[in-house]
């Protein structure tokens, strides 16, 4: 039988390693893969990093004599090159720093042929090239690299990637023996990497792993650096001064204000409705639209680029996905959020100071009064608040589903559910929608109840529901199940105290409580709960607790935490019964 010949431009060692790694890229499953790469990380941990990272590629170093003899190796491992190659900054410095060279001397390219996964999911094999023609003094080099493969990574792309969900992950991935190895700024593909090593007991060839992230993510990639540059000579040279990193990253820091006023200008001015993320509109057009004058409203589209919400190329500006939630009338709107954060809550974090040395919430520090009274004198700032809650509802999307709302909808006869402050009855429309054999019972303020029962009305859901004006001591008795959703981070101790003992008081032994908070992590893991104690401290003078904190306070008030599952954003439902 005759041996295949091989393709000419690669040696053949080279020829091997993408042939073996086209074949591993195509059979892998991201959460095995995962379990694979880090071997303590299992149950909920690796569902939850799964979740917000996919497999996408597995990475190579191949040294071809020239560029058309790369693409004849390609095309003879059945991988074909789509889109050309781009220059890689990442590797590039990365083999600047580890041989002593220039990086004006290595044009390292990056190409990316595609490949099906297990279930025709699109994947890459990313083939970092370095052209290495016969003779060359790279030989040396390429010599170096192919035995020690240290270019060879699995690539992990993360879902999106905003800072706390970055933070995140990296903490996982260290908990479980990852170790920082270095990273970048791609500025012509708009991505940022981190390169860890993977630890020893790690269950692939692969001794390093990628997560990638769209985007300019900087100022977190100094902090990765900082922790383990991949090589000495990085530390002292191509990837710039630790205390420069540290400067910048905290210069970024500072600069955050601006990202909630630009933001909060953008929803202000309603520039989303003026955009299309279809077509790209010039400023001169947008600044018509909008009533504002072209070049300062310029100065905040460039701005706006830069964190994503729109993008910009030589026709104009479009709405990206982001930017496309600060709309009005999009589905799930975050236009209010942008008007609370941008507007009141931001001016009482002026006085954050005043909270931490007295205890008093900056917001009644400004305005002389709770934040709950003073919305309720002004119903245009009420509606606001109350719709900015709607905008987060998506930690409610698996709460029906909750196994003590299933078992209540198959119970005999009819079984009622308590929304208590149940704002605009986002949480209970969706539990009704789901179990057509339970009816709801909403208390709340005057004018929040009003609002609640167009909303329910207009989802068809009014008949099954009834209304009860009052405060938490008229917490309706008779109920199967009560909701209390984002109540408790409102208050101090003594008042959730008071609020738990007028529900205990309430439901009969059979009933159940349904609890939904952020819970703060029990170490030092990123956390949206983490930037939300800060809010409430600042705006409410309440503050967001851990799992033993609120199982403290139900049991002060005749309750018992039976357990807890997480919900998205961060956030938890807590299940209370009578102790």
């Amino acid at each position: 039988m005759r041996t295949p010949a091989l393709p000419t431009g690669l040696a053949p060692d080279d020829v091997r390693r993408l042939r073996a790694t086209a074949d591993f890229v195509r059979e892998q499953e991201t959460s095995v893969l995962l379990s694979r790469v880090l071997p303590g990380l299992d149950g909920p941990e690796l569902r939850a990093v799964a979740d917000r990272c996919r497999f996408a590629h597995a990475a190579l170093l191949v040294f071809p004599a020239d560029r058309p003899g790369l693409r004849t190796a390609l095309a003879a491992c059945g991988l074909p090159d789509e889109a050309g190659s781009r220059p890689s900054v990442v590797v590039r410095d990365r083999l600047a720093a580890r041989h002593g060279i220039d990086a004006a001397d290595l044009d390292v390219r990056i190409l990316r042929p595609t490949v099906p996964g297990p279930s025709g999911e699109r994947r890459a094999v990313e083939v970092f090239a370095l052209a290495v023609p016969p003779g060359s003094a790279l030989s040396a080099l390429a010599e170096r690299e192919r035995d020690h493969d240290h270019e060879a990574h699995l690539a992990f792309d993360v879902d999106r990637p905003d800072p706390l969900v970055l933070r995140g992950l990296r903490a996982t991935l260290v908990r479980h023996g990852a170790v920082a190895d270095g990273g970048g700024y791609n500025p012509h593909e708009d991505g940022t990497v981190f390169y860890f090593a993977t630890p020893d007991g790690t269950k692939t060839d692969y001794r390093r792993m990628e997560l990638y992230a769209v985007g300019d993510h900087r100022d977190l990639l100094a902090e990765h650096l900082a922790e383990g540059p991949a090589c000495p000579e990085a530390r002292e040279g191509t990837l710039g001064d630790t205390d420069s990193r540290a400067a910048e990253t905290l210069l970024r820091l500072l600069t955050g204000a601006w990202t909630t006023q630009a933001l909060a200008a953008c929803a202000e001015l309603r520039l989303p409705e003026a955009l299309s993320a279809h077509e790209s509109r010039g400023a001169r057009r947008l600044a018509r639209e909008v009533g504002a004058r072209p070049e300062p409203l310029e100065t905040l589209l460039r701005y706006l680029a830069m964190l994503g919400v729109v993008t910009e190329d030589q026709d104009g500006f479009r709405l990206t996905a982001p930017g496309l939630l600060l709309r009005e009338d999009a589905a799930g709107s975050m236009r209010p959020l942008a008007l609370m954060y941008g507007g009141p809550f931001y001016q009482s974090f002026a006085h954050l100071g005043h909270a931490v040395r007295t205890g008093e919430p900056g917001f009644e520090h400004l305005y002389g009064e709770n934040h709950f009274d003073h919305f309720a004198h002004d119903p245009g700032l009420a509606e606001t608040f109350d719709r900015s809650m709607a905008a987060s509802a998506r930690m409610f999307d698996p709460l029906p589903a909750h196994p003590v709302l299933a078992a209540a909808a198959a119970g005999p006869g009819t079984r009622t559910v308590v929304d208590v402050a149940g704002g605009t009855g986002e949480l209970l429309r969706r539990v009704l929608a789901a179990h057509p054999a339970l009816r709801g019972i909403l208390l709340e303020r005057p004018h929040v109840v009003a609002a609640a029962r167009d909303r329910l009305t207009a989802a068809g859901l009014g008949e099954r529901c009834d209304y009860r004006v009052g405060d938490f001591a008229d917490v309706p008795p008779a109920g199967d199940v009560y909701l209390l959703s984002r109540v408790l981070h409102d208050w101090d101790d003594a008042r959730c105290r008071d609020i738990l003992r007028h529900l205990a008081e309430a439901m009969p032994p059979h009933a159940d409580l349904l609890v939904v908070e952020r819970l703060l992590p029990a170490d030092a893991t990123p956390s949206l709960a983490t930037a939300w104690d800060l809010h409430m401290l600042c705006n409410t003078g309440g503050r967001e607790r851990r799992a033993d904190a609120y199982a403290r306070l139900f049991e002060a008030a005749g309750l018992a935490l039976v357990g807890h599952r997480p919900l998205p954003l961060d956030a938890h439902v807590l299940h209370v019964r009578r102790g």
